[in-house]
């Protein structure tokens, strides 16, 4: 179900909706723009972004300070056509048609920004391999 644009939809998710997801949704709409709708959402949003993962998106140029954790919907999953979950299990419904990616990351949580950049980095190239599957034309 892509947006009418015809651009596809990505829907990352993790826990709390404040490092992981926010930095693979900043990635993605970073490097794709408008070729693909991008949405984040957490099993159980934190109350704010992960300062850690604002200060090291910061040293690539990207701003994530005004983000703010999302509940995680039936809808948001119903309305998306990939979903990638990272680290939040089963508690991301599952609907027939859907793509469904889990990507195996550290959780910054608690965790220093030297401790943060690496996961930034694998971020990033996880992203740009999935702009390369579902937006080629948006590659960078």
């Amino acid at each position: 179900m892509s947006e009418p644009s015809g651009r596809p939809t990505v829907l990352f998710v993790c826990v709390h909706n404040a490092g992981r997801s926010q930095m693979a949704a900043a990635w993605l709409t970073h490097l794709a723009g408008d070729r693909v709708e991008v949405r984040s959402a957490g099993s159980a949003p934190g109350d704010a972004v992960n300062p850690a993962a604002v200060e090291v998106m910061a040293e690539v140029g990207i701003d994530i300070s005004a983000e703010v954790p999302k509940v995680l919907t039936a809808d948001a999953v119903r309305e998306s056509d990939v979903c990638i979950t990272m680290g939040c299990g089963d508690t991301c419904p599952v609907f027939p048609g859907k793509r469904y990616l889990d990507w195996k990351l550290e959780d910054p949580a608690g965790r220093g920004v030297a401790a943060v950049r690496p996961v930034r980095d694998e971020i990033r190239a996880l992203v740009e391999d999935l702009i390369a599957d579902i937006a080629p034309e948006a590659a960078v």
